[in-house]
């Protein structure tokens, strides 16, 4: 039981800031694509406008599976902002920027920055994370870095 819960704890999504800011109606069962923005919280001047579909309550009691919406997804990244990277970990397996919980327990819908430091770009991959199968639904976007701010120091 101890375990079970273990685990559970560890698939809980972290909770990230989002402010929706905008929700489209997309089918007369009031399934909708919700837009959030996300303000990377360790790069200053990035914002992040992710969109994703959230199942109605009539779509989920016609389809069956009440617990879990898709994993589709979009992703844009704009400066919005001075830069500063003086708290971007390096490395090619990134950081995770936001989570959100897509089913009740095992799937999630997740933002990931990667630092491409020699062609000086932040990468945000949105993409879904499930326990028992990866899942191919994913999207991409850049934001070219001209002169942020590394440690303290312009690059340009």
């Amino acid at each position: 039981m101890l375990r079970l819960l273990a685990l559970t704890l560890i698939l809980l999504p972290l909770e990230a800031p989002a402010e929706e800011v905008g929700k489209v109606g997309v089918d007369w069962i009031g399934n909708d694509v919700i837009i959030e923005a996300i303000r990377d919280p360790k790069v200053g001047g990035v914002t992040c406008h992710l969109a994703y579909f959230s199942r109605s309550m009539l779509d989920r009691l016609s389809q069956g599976n009440w617990f879990e919406d898709p994993s589709n997804s979009a992703i844009e990244c704009a400066q919005t902002g001075p830069i500063d990277l003086s708290q971007v970990r390096r490395g090619s397996d990134g950081e995770d920027v936001f989570s959100e919980g897509r089913s009740l327990v095992f799937k999630s819908l997740r933002v990931k920055r990667i630092y491409d430091e020699q062609n000086q770009v932040l990468i945000y991959l949105a993409h879904a994370n499930q326990i028992t199968e990866g899942s191919a639904k994913m999207a991409i976007s850049t934001v070219p870095l001209f002169r942020a701010i590394s440690g303290g120091q312009p690059q340009d």
